[in-house]
């Protein structure tokens, strides 16, 4: 068994050139099969027997192609690209999982990749994913697309009648993870342990703590001696003609929260139609998933509750031996494992693990609403394609389904408050609404004015998103110019007032503070950046300060606490800032702040400031001076302007503009001054 094992966890896991030749009208990637002796026509012979459904999943990176023609990678994704999340629902893991389950083709454990992850960026990493209790390999399924477009995605399927012990899939993975680290080179090796497989990938990664891992646990099944399972194998042994009635409630706990399941790529104008929606495909979904609880067999639970129990203890005992990168991924509404509380035990039991917390998810996170595995990876900063994070080339810009999420769901309401409008001047000095005056080509630097609380940032980032497709980095530093932000045509935000501006006292709105040496004026003519100044106003249309930062130095606990606080945080202060300076005062506190009605947020970006011309004079302090000045003072300029002509717009007062929405049924586009 051991040897079969072995030789099956190989096929697949070869590094793919992205060669393809085409059989009977599909496209098969071969570069691994002729690595171990297959043709394209014994692989049509191999899988020939496999029904079509069960092709759709279970062959390796199936996919049509009726020209035979050759596939290239992708080089990089656009902002707004498509991630298909939600196209495969919970209803479809059900459908592809009882047929599996009926008609189960035995052989060992073994690797798919699933077609519907198409072709992945170049120089993509290998993530391999291990599934739960259930062992076939679908709980990515609403993942699958998204994924795609950053790893090289291969699923563990472990047949329903397969009894591989724990040593062996342990085994498995090892072998898996040696053989690509072969052919990988400098790449991380990603493993995704979902609940069992969890265990077994931690187990894994303390076999082979030199090679470069990264494993992400979704609510691990380490707890297994702190949950509810630990009670159900002996009373299954001691009522074993009752076996059959605890079925429902086993399952039930290992599916997860079906309300969340039901809400997956629910979409309407009303939240009627999103309730309808919603109720439909509960409807669908609860008679499936009772379904498989009936027809999975009484063998099946005894045998994986057993192998449970073995899987968590043996990964509870090898966990000082794990040196890879680990990221925990924990439920609020765990009611299979205490997940949370788990999570933090392996926090502190794991050299370099960090966590994120769920509260109102259930313990089939993968299959649930709001979670986007890729996001999260993202977010946490655990996405690269090398040993080593490079925050530039291994960025990857949000999907649309992440756009919507962070702008429509999770700010839609402060957006809706404060209503951002722009405009921008053209080269001839015109002033028009929109960002037609800002260059799409970049390398752009934005400088401007830093509200208060840094509240514009969303809206610009949501604004050069929506209307020019460009994702809008930050700078926190003007050492960050690099022949890399060069040559990657990237437009990047800097703000030279920082956080003395951002926190400012009062009466002090649209105050600048910058600091007297120009010395991001020379780094961007240095690399012949050109530069945008903008100015912004409202937010002291929207709160105002009552307890600012001189007047709680004042006060001795409070001064403590600003004290404290700037002691864990590293200042973000420019290093060429001469001490005296008032952009030198920058430590962090949260000033006493009162809301008001809110108004309107106003950009206005200037006439574009080219310095390719001036290139080979970056070192000249004069010329660097009078940018320096000019740029400054059109930030100064732009607010004056906003200032005055915001007393012109009809629709500053929020019950205008909500008035106006519900008349014209828009949600942007709202009228504003004309320039």
């Amino acid at each position: 068994m051991g040897s079969m094992v072995n030789t099956v966890s190989q096929l697949g896991l070869m590094s793919s050139a992205m060669r393809w030749d085409s059989v009977g009208g599909v496209r098969i990637r071969t570069n691994w099969m002729r690595a171990y002796g297959y043709s394209s026509a014994g692989v049509k012979r191999k899988f020939g027997f496999l029904r079509d459904s069960r092709k759709r999943i279970a062959a390796s990176c199936f996919e049509g192609n009726k020209e035979g023609n050759s596939v290239p990678n992708k080089l990089e994704l656009e902002p707004l690209w498509n991630d298909e999340y939600g196209t495969q629902t919970v209803q479809d893991y059900v459908e592809i999982a009882k047929e599996m389950i009926l008609r189960p083709d035995g052989g060992p454990p073994r690797w798919f990749c699933p077609i519907e992850c198409g072709c992945p960026l170049k120089d993509s990493p290998v993530l391999l994913y291990l599934p739960g209790i259930d062992g076939l390999g679908l709980g990515l399924i609403l993942h699958h697309k998204a994924l795609g477009r950053a790893f090289e995605v291969r699923c563990m399927h472990i047949p329903v009648n397969d009894r591989t012990p724990i040593e062996g899939l342990v085994s498995f993975v090892e072998n898996a993870v040696r053989l690509e680290n072969k052919s990988s080179g400098r790449k991380p090796i990603y493993i995704v342990g979902d609940s069992f497989g969890g265990c077994i990938a931690l187990s894994a990664a303390a076999r082979i703590p030199t090679i470069d891992l990264v494993v992400i646990l979704i609510n691990p099944a380490t707890s297994y001696n702190r949950s509810k399972l630990q009670y159900l194998p002996p009373l299954l042994e001691a009522v074993p003609d009752q076996v059959q009635t605890f079925m429902p409630y086993l399952y039930g706990l290992t599916s997860g929260n079906p309300f969340k399941m039901a809400v997956v790529n629910t979409t309407g104008s009303s939240p009627t139609l999103i309730m309808e929606q919603v109720f439909s495909k509960l409807t669908a979904i609860l008679p499936h998933l009772s379904d498989l609880a009936d027809i999975i067999s009484m063998d099946f639970y005894v045998w994986k509750l057993k192998l449970l129990k073995a899987a968590a203890a043996k990964a509870n005992s090898h966990l000082h031996a794990v040196k890879a990168e680990v990221l925990i991924m924990a439920s609020g509404r765990d009611y299979m494992f205490p997940s949370g509380e788990e999570a933090g035990r392996l926090v502190n039991s794991l050299q370099n693990c960090k966590m994120r917390y769920f509260k109102d998810n259930g313990h089939a996170l993968l299959m649930e609403d709001g979670f986007s595995l890729l996001t999260i990876i993202k977010g946490s900063g655990t996405y690269r394609r090398k040993n080593k994070l490079d925050i530039v080339s291994d960025f990857l810009p949000p999907s649309l389904s992440e756009f919507k999420i962070c702008f429509d769901k999770n700010l839609g309401f402060f957006h809706f408050a404060v209503s951002p409008v722009t405009y921008s001047t053209l080269h001839d000095g015109s002033i028009v609404r929109g960002l037609s005056g800002v260059p799409h080509q970049g390398p752009v630097l934005l400088v401007g004015y830093h509200m208060f609380f840094g509240l514009e940032i969303s809206s610009l980032v949501e604004a050069f998103l929506k209307e020019k497709n460009i994702v809008v980095r930050g700078m926190t530093h003007p050492e960050m110019f690099t022949e890399n932000f060069r040559s990657i045509n990237e437009h990047v935000l800097l703000y030279p007032g920082g956080v003395r501006e951002a926190l400012h006292r009062k009466d002090e709105h649209y105050k600048l503070f910058w600091p007297q040496r120009p010395e991001f004026v020379r780094m961007a003519i240095r690399f012949g950046v050109t530069i945008v100044p903008f100015g912004v106003v409202g937010a002291d249309d929207l709160m105002g300060i009552c307890l600012d930062y001189d007047e709680q130095m004042k006060i001795p606990s409070l001064r403590e606490k600003i004290r404290l606080q700037n002691l864990k945080t590293k200042k973000l202060m420019n290093r060429t800032v001469l001490e005296g300076e008032e952009i030198s005062k920058q430590d962090f506190y949260v000033p006493g702040f009162y809301l008001k009605k809110p108004g309107r947020f106003y950009f206005l970006f200037g006439k574009p400031i080219e310095t390719r011309g001036f290139m080979e004079s970056w070192k000249d302090e004069e010329l660097a001076m009078t940018l320096y000045l000019k740029i400054k003072s059109a930030v100064e300029q732009n607010m004056s302007y906003l200032l005055e002509k915001r007393k012109q717009d009809p629709y500053r007062d929020i019950f205008a503009r909500a008035a106006y929405r519900a008349i014209s049924n828009s949600s942007s586009d709202i009228p504003s001054f004309e320039p």
